[in-house]
């Protein structure tokens, strides 16, 4: 019975968030459901004794809550700045988060606007997305004073012919509003939160050691492995990635975090006089060491959650108890941000990979057992093709893009991904103790990431590597989810609504 009223709760919030992500719905129609719901639980409880009755009304009234949390945060822009739409503004805030730098351009997320045109006081979760040129060099806390035409962003068509909701992926973190072509002027610094500055500080000094041992571009695929980095990456360069199915690799996800963490797990496991224990724990730092290296973003956060979960399940088969735990996570996720469940296709794609990796590779394990198991890489052989088979179709529907040589591209890599995160990981950390110390560590990790660089591009130039596919079918896409839930989950389905 608690095991049913738990996924109720879980699910029925969720189902609720994702019906408020695409429809309206009233704070007076919400509050009436929530109180019949709420009669009827009571109801069943105390008079009926009907237990599918109690689930039935537990479930509606944890549907409302989540529509009553997404109504919270689904807050409207203030009206001072929805008036000044289209006109060239000054504004003044704090740089809220690291700043993006691209090949042209650097992207500022600025927070607790004001306008100085009026002495009102700022709008402390208001925020705009500003783009300004090279010239100037910004950073976390940051209170600076920007002059430019205030827009609202609009959605725009993909190169595979896909229409991207930029509206509501900016909105998800609180982004009403951009300004392209702005010019910034840094009033003072060191106004953010003293720990995210000193992690994003560490971070910054680790990258720019690691890149004095490691010459580009290949210090940039180190820096979008170990770290997520990849603004610097040209449009040419990120494309080959998109087309080898390889952008996973330097995307802030669990998968490519958990492949590393157990990798680390196996590799203390098999030392003499260590438990397995010790192992897990060695894996889970790693995830924890990657988490504050990456400044302790949201998204990081979201993928070290994901991954602990993965290695947990990995190590120690309870599949069940880490089921359970992986679904409280995602609701925890969505209940700080109910934005991500629709609109985080990083949230999206990680506990589909996460799904995959605990529930999906024990299935197929068995048809690679030709594989040397040497190196793990058995292991990342049958993950890779279990992650890829599952989220291939969310790919083809969100992206529009499937790539026929991503299987025997990501084989080939990621059996040497391990090494190369280590060696990256040593070579930054050792470089801040001393540059000769680390060169030589800096120079074998050039070889591994001149190696996967190459594979890369051998795949990317081959003809057909990869095609647009850009109105799959949504109804598809949901057949085979279906079908994938129900040949890894029938039977715990069919127990829940039969046995009691």
């Amino acid at each position: 019975m608690q095991d049913r009223i738990f996924h109720s709760i879980c699910f029925g919030f969720i189902f609720g968030i994702l019906l408020r992500s695409f429809l309206f719905v009233d704070f007076y129609l919400i509050i009436l459901f929530s109180v019949i719901a709420f009669s009827l639980f009571l109801f069943f409880t105390l008079i009926s004794k009907n237990n599918w009755g109690i689930i039935f009304s537990i479930f509606i009234f944890a549907f409302f809550l989540g529509i009553f949390r997404f109504n919270m945060v689904d807050v409207s822009a203030p009206s001072v700045f929805e008036s000044r739409v289209g006109q060239k503004v000054t504004l003044s805030g704090i740089v809220a988060d690291e700043p993006s730098v691209g090949e042209n351009n650097q992207k500022l997320t600025v927070q607790g606007l004001a306008l100085d045109s009026l002495k009102a006081r700022p709008f402390p979760a208001t925020k705009i997305l500003a783009t300004a040129n090279l010239g100037q060099y910004f950073k976390y806390g940051d209170e600076v004073k920007i002059s430019g035409k205030l827009e609202k962003p609009e959605n725009f068509m993909t190169d595979q012919g896909k229409v991207f909701d930029y509206i509501n992926y900016l909105r998800k973190d609180g982004i009403y509003y951009v300004m392209n072509y702005a010019t910034p002027e840094i009033i003072s610094r060191g106004n953010g939160n003293f720990i995210r500055s000193a992690l994003f500080s560490l971070k910054e000094k680790f990258l720019e050691k690691m890149n004095l041992a490691i010459r580009s571009p290949e210090s940039l695929l180190m820096g979008g492995l170990i770290l997520g980095e990849k603004a610097s990456f040209s449009s040419e360069m990120r494309q080959k990635f998109i087309d080898t199915g390889t952008i996973h690799i330097v995307a802030l996800s669990g998968y490519n975090v958990t492949i590393i963490a157990e990798w680390i797990m196996k590799l203390f496991s098999k030392a003499p006089y260590v438990t397995q224990n010790f192992g897990i724990g060695a894996g889970i730092f790693t995830i924890f060491l990657f988490v504050l290296m990456t400044g302790a973003s949201s998204t990081a956060i979201r993928a070290g959650i994901m991954a602990t979960l993965a290695l947990i399940a990995r190590a120690t088969g309870r599949n069940y108890d880490v089921a359970r735990a992986l679904i409280l996570a995602g609701v925890f996720m969505i209940l700080l941000n109910p934005f991500v469940l629709v609109y985080d296709v990083s949230f999206q794609l990680s506990f589909i990979a996460t799904v995959a990796v605990i529930f999906f590779t024990p299935r197929i394990e068995k048809y690679f057992l030709w594989v040397t198991p040497h190196f793990k890489l058995r292991d990342i052989v049958s993950v890779t093709c279990a992650v890829y088979i599952f989220v291939l179709p969310f790919i083809l529907y969100k992206m529009g893009n499937l790539s026929i040589v991503a299987l025997p591209a990501n084989i080939l890599i990621l059996a040497f991904i391990p090494f190369t995160m280590g060696l990256g990981f040593l070579t930054g950390f050792i470089g801040l103790i001393s540059y000769i110390l680390a060169a030589p560590l800096g120079f074998i990790s050039y070889i591994f990431l001149r190696y996967e660089l190459g594979v890369i591009s051998f795949f990317a130039n081959m003809p057909f590597a990869s095609f647009s596919i850009p109105n799959f079918p949504l109804l598809v896409i949901l057949a085979i989810y279906a079908w994938f839930i129900y040949k890894l989950f029938g039977r715990s389905i069919k127990s829940f609504f039969t046995e009691f």
